[in-house]
């Protein structure tokens, strides 16, 4: 079973879990931290390399969450352009393009493996997505996308990947191709998300930053971090809050408490 609420107040810590956290204030070595950020890529090659496509499941959930995609059309069977940046190995964009026959979508990931691997996918067809490997904080969007071109841009646990230094890199390369009015949509780790809490001693990188056993790094973030670091780059908050599911394995007596940060900015 599972329950969810959404809304402005962060996840409240158990006196342990409190504890356990203000003990945790080690911080990974500067040449650690240099080394990972200079990794970042050949890290989630790595992990792609491991995993295949099988990580991550298929996020059927995208429109059901994100009910924008519908929202956004003006009419019924209106073709739509948006962009995934972050697409993965295509958990998101296949199911997405299945699902909804008048999207074009853009698609981009950090790791050259996940391209590779969203092309080999039999549902890849050029005259429905256009697939391109980039590094979101220094490659140009430009390059393979017309500005102010995309009705819609999804950032689905990927901004949490990056540094928090270089996230409002991305931000200002997502601007570029968004069409005036319309909208990137958000879903990312939240503050205190279960995630966070098991991180063992020795992987802090900074304030709500950690590292992974294979080098990937996750940032956990706050509704008002989060709101600044869009609202510095000329976007508007349409809406910005957490997302908190316990979910209850019955058998081993588990409660895990995830917690989601689920948003929408606008471009004026």
């Amino acid at each position: 079973g599972a329950f969810q609420k959404k809304g402005h107040s962060a996840r409240l810590l158990s006196p342990e879990e409190a504890e356990r956290l203000a003990k945790d204030h080690v911080l990974v070595s500067e040449f650690k931290q240099l080394k990972l950020e200079k990794e970042a890529q050949k890290n989630w090659d790595l992990f792609y390399k491991r995993n295949s496509t099988n990580f991550f499941k298929d996020r059927h959930w995208t429109t059901r969450e994100f009910q924008e995609l519908k929202a956004c059309r003006e009419f019924a069977d209106q073709k739509l352009t948006i962009l995934e940046a972050g697409c993965g190995v295509g958990n998101c964009l296949f199911p997405l393009l299945e699902e909804d026959l008048n999207i074009f979508a853009y698609a981009c990931d950090f790791s050259p493996r996940a391209v590779e691997y969203v092309k080999k996918n039999a549902l890849y067809n050029t005259e429905r997505c256009k697939v391109f490997q980039c590094d979101l904080t220094k490659d140009d969007l430009l390059e393979n996308i017309p500005a102010d071109s995309v009705d819609v841009v999804t950032l689905i646990f990927v901004l949490s990947a990056i540094h928090p230094d270089k996230m409002h890199l991305v931000l200002k390369n997502i601007y570029k191709v968004l069409k005036p009015g319309k909208c990137v949509l958000f879903r990312d780790y939240g503050l205190y998300d279960h995630a966070m809490l098991r991180f063992k001693s020795g992987s802090k990188l900074g304030e709500n930053f950690y590292v992974r056993q294979d080098g990937t790094r996750s940032y956990f973030f706050t509704e008002e971090f989060l709101s600044q670091l869009f609202k510095a780059e000329g976007y508007e908050q349409v809406v910005n809050e957490y997302v908190q599911r316990e979910t209850v394995n019955r058998k081993e007596d588990l409660r895990v408490p995830r917690v989601f940060l689920q948003s929408k900015f606008q471009k004026p």
